[in-house]
């Protein structure tokens, strides 16, 4: 896909949230550190022990559930798509997951590093290549699928 901006963005809670609808609890980003419109963005979580998953995941020996973790890195992939002029307002869709690997634990305290990178998208469906870190070891990473649709609650 073809950069759509030269020099990365950022986007705080506020922006995020006029991107994408996810919303308490389940907005699983805190911060768009580097964003190129419509092909990649990074994407931070602070993980708090406050975290409601925390309780039952597990009682004694706190971890981020995997699949947080993913749909946290999809929805850092949402900003980077729907971000793009000629998707806003639209809706961004998670259509499927392939070869994620879990390779290191999230704990309470951690910082999450979302990096997510667009690497094609056609009629309205796209593959992405997904890595999610803490202080530079890979926690998981794999292709997310997603399709952009129009948003029913915008009618």
């Amino acid at each position: 896909m073809e950069p759509t901006s030269i020099e990365p963005e950022s986007m705080d809670i506020d922006e995020i949230q006029a991107t994408i609808p996810h919303r308490y609890p389940f907005l699983l980003i805190d911060r768009i550190v580097e964003l190129h419109r419509g092909t990649s963005a990074v994407g931070i979580k602070n993980v708090s022990a406050n975290e409601a998953f925390f309780q039952g995941h597990f009682p004694g020996n706190p971890i981020m559930p995997g699949v947080l973790i993913i749909e946290a890195l999809a929805q850092v992939g949402a900003v980077a798509a729907l971000s793009a002029a000629e998707h806003h307002g639209k809706l961004g869709l998670f259509a499927g997951i392939d070869g994620v690997r879990f390779r290191r634990q999230v704990r309470p305290g951690d910082q999450l590093r979302l990096e997510v990178s667009l690497d094609r998208l056609r009629h309205g469906i796209g593959k992405a290549a997904a890595r999610a870190s803490v202080e530079g070891q890979t926690a998981a990473e794999g292709t997310l699928t997603f399709a952009i649709v129009d948003d029913p609650s915008a009618r």
